[in-house]
């Protein structure tokens, strides 16, 4: 982490601030190369096919970075990513993408969060169209996993990509939910790191693909006492819903 590069350093306070600044500069340059790594990884495996998809890591001066508008996850550059400062204005980079107020929103309301992803991966937007979708649990207690990483996740009206209503429509969670699905268009997580975020996001499009393979085949989701141990036991701190039992 970032304090164990400290140790020994108490007896040399005239050096302290200049490490301390090439290590947040490291810290940066480091998060931008992950970012780029993780993007990489989500368009090549299909997830968020060509320009579509957006990355967002909160960085510790308060400002961020962003993947640029019109770009490919598959084939970003760390040099050209969008540095916002914390109000929100382009320090540096590639104008950012336009879900830019989607990405405000969660953190806004999401204290902890420190990175969201945005995706248009095909299971998830198929599911945000289904009728029957309940908008305050898109999806039922299907596996261990999906509530270990997802919790519940919510389901938005649509809007078209960019408008600054979705951030409303965000805040309107109270920020109970970190994994929300925007109605024809595709879900958006919120995690305490990037890599927490995409393995989340990962979570809810195989579990929607799951719900979409058991579709109508009545299949047996977890019981409300099984959702209850796994909450307990992990500590997991789910939205009041009503039970699928």
């Amino acid at each position: 982490g970032f304090a164990s590069g400290y140790h020994g350093l108490a007896a040399l306070p005239k050096h302290e601030t200049r490490l301390k600044n090439r290590d947040a500069a490291m810290t940066e340059t480091g998060v931008r190369e992950e970012i780029c790594r993780l993007g990489r990884s989500l368009f090549e495996r299909g997830l968020t096919p060509g320009s579509s998809g957006n990355i967002s890591v909160k960085l510790d001066d308060g400002g961020w970075l962003v993947t640029p508008t019109n770009a490919s996850l598959g084939s970003l550059d760390p040099a050209r990513l969008s540095r916002l400062s914390a109000d929100g204005r382009l320090a540096s980079g590639d104008a950012p993408t336009k879900e830019v107020p989607l990405h405000t929103a969660l953190y806004q309301t999401r204290r902890d969060a420190r990175a969201v992803v945005h995706l248009h991966s095909t299971h998830s937007v198929a599911l945000s169209m289904l009728p029957e979708i309940d908008p305050r649990a898109a999806l039922p207690p299907m596996t261990p996993y999906y509530l270990m990483r997802c919790g519940l996740t919510a389901l938005l009206p649509y809007y078209r990509p960019g408008d600054p209503a979705v951030a409303d429509a965000i805040k309107g969670l109270a920020g109970k939910y970190a994994s929300v699905l925007l109605a024809n268009h595709g879900p958006v997580v919120a995690g305490d790191t990037l890599e927490a975020a995409v393995f989340a996001i990962e979570e809810l499009e195989e579990t929607a693909r799951l719900y979409l393979l058991l579709r109508g085949l009545n299949p047996r989701f977890l019981t409300p006492a099984q959702v209850a141990d796994l909450s307990k036991t992990f500590g997991l701190t789910l939205p009041e819903h009503h039970d699928h039992g």
